[in-house]
């Protein structure tokens, strides 16, 4: 068949690539309505000064760079309040992921072994699921009332003698910290150990048993064939649970009754941000925090794709 019979029959035939582009259409339409749109008021936004003071409405007024400027403008006693509560949000996502990685790395092995041929996978997949379903909110308040000062953690250490008064736990930056991470872990790590298991499994065996037959041990076809082929789907993980981090919210503001205790430790960039957009609707103050909540989030999520895509 020749060139022009070859067209021919090519405008002659049924082109479907007009079919796709109508069916993600939607996608791209809610898409650009419902959040790109809003991302580029909110940046407009962040120029202005517009807020409510009492019944008097001020702005909105353009100044620029002020809001960013405010921002990092030290308080009365020499902190600089963005600064400091994206210390704090950094240090509850790294207490949570982290584990929150490594032990539903390991499980996700466990569970997709051969050799181990683990039996009644899919009750150990409900149940390790099953902290997912629960509202953040609801998980916050059961942490709450666990470890309140008349709570039944504090009534079995004083019933055991392990101390004559009330333990308060909730005065303690690590033990704060330490109930905020250990919720965000709880909750995720069975999604996250769905993810890698499916990845896992999604590798053909064939590879694993070319390894086993080649004499490698465990951890060699670990490091030099499981983890190499998961790497796309782990650096999705990791980058979406990154996302999900700096916008940590619900779990410390419930626990913390939204006052970030002690001493604004335990205060994340988004109860900062609802900070302003309380009382005073700060539509200024809070889009520039939302931008910088941005440029944060871009620059880790970079910083992790290129760390764990590296060529060696």
């Amino acid at each position: 068949m020749n060139d022009k019979q070859l067209r021919r029959n090519q405008k002659g035939g049924v082109s479907y690539a007009k079919w796709g582009y109508l069916f993600i259409a939607p996608f791209f339409l809610a898409y650009f309505i419902f959040t790109f749109a809003p991302q580029l008021l909110t940046i407009y936004n962040s120029f202005f000064e517009n807020y409510r003071e009492g019944l008097k409405q001020v702005g909105p007024n353009f100044v620029g760079f002020g809001n960013y400027v405010k921002l990092f403008t030290p308080d009365k006693t020499g902190t600089i309040n963005i600064l400091k509560y994206t210390g704090n949000t950094l240090a509850l996502w790294l207490l949570g992921a982290v584990p929150q990685i490594l032990i539903a790395l390991l499980l996700a092995i466990f569970f997709t072994s051969y050799r181990l041929n683990i039996k009644g996978q899919q009750f150990f997949k409900t149940v390790i699921y099953m902290p997912n379903l629960i509202m953040a909110s609801a998980f916050s308040m059961l942490f709450f009332t666990l470890f309140s000062n008349v709570g039944p953690v504090n009534q079995l250490i004083q019933a055991w003698g392990w101390s004559d008064v009330p333990i308060d736990f909730f005065a303690y930056k690590g033990t704060v910290r330490g109930l905020i991470s250990t919720m965000n872990f709880l909750m995720w790590f069975g999604n996250t150990t769905i993810l890698l298991m499916a990845g896992i499994m999604g590798i053909d065996q064939d590879l694993f048993e070319a390894a086993n037959l080649d004499g490698a041990s465990s951890v060699q076809t670990f490091f030099r064939v499981t983890l190499p082929l998961l790497m796309p789907i782990l650096v999705y993980t990791v980058i979406t649970a990154m996302i999900g981090g700096l916008q940590m919210f619900d779990v410390p503001q419930v626990l913390t009754k939204g006052k970030g205790m002690p001493d604004r430790t335990s205060m994340t960039l988004v109860m900062y941000l609802n900070n302003y957009l309380g009382g005073s609707k700060n539509y200024g103050m809070s889009g520039a925090i939302s931008v910088i909540i941005f440029i944060v989030t871009g620059i880790l999520s970079l910083f992790v794709y290129r760390s764990l895509n590296r060529k060696d």
